[in-house]
């Protein structure tokens, strides 16, 4: 069995996170803190329908960072042998392969847009697929250089 091929890359590409899981505990507390002090009271008064609104409240920010959690773990991943340019889709365990060429005939478009990098693309002949969609435009302008020196570093290689 040979041995598998040297990664001149291999970037992980993933969207930011404004808030961490232990924010997102911290304001799930409060807000369920502050619904049950709420309840507590609407209870007291004879408000009896409006515990059950409130309930629905938490339910659905509990819903909503549900998704945005999943979300957050999908992402791509980057990485260049001398024999090939991959991009593949993770979501959790899960790989899927979007992109694969030769990395002689992998070329890296940069579009630009106002002076800033507005996308990376991979491209082969008349096939190109766009690359670090998550990423800003400065970190998106440094992974191209870097994308770009891989490749080149994988050809020399090849042809040393």
């Amino acid at each position: 069995m040979s041995d598998p091929p040297i990664l001149y890359m291999d970037h992980p590409i993933r969207p930011h996170r404004s808030l961490s899981k232990r924010g997102m505990a911290a304001i799930l507390g409060v807000l369920i803190a502050y619904n049950l002090i709420l309840t507590v009271f609407m209870l007291a008064i004879g408000a009896f329908p409006v515990p059950i609104f409130l309930g629905l409240d938490v339910l659905g920010v509990l819903i909503a960072f549900s998704v945005s959690n999943a979300r957050a773990q999908r992402g791509e991943r980057v990485q260049v042998s001398h024999d090939a340019v991959t991009v593949l889709r993770e979501a959790g365990e899960r790989r899927q392969t979007l992109w694969t060429s030769p990395t002689v005939f992998t070329r890296v478009e940069i579009d630009r847009q106002d002076e800033r990098v507005a996308r990376v693309r991979v491209r082969l002949a008349r096939r190109s697929l766009a690359v670090g969609a998550a990423l800003g435009p400065a970190e998106l302008a440094e992974f191209a250089v870097e994308l770009q020196a891989a490749i080149s570093s994988a050809l020399a290689e090849r042809h040393a």
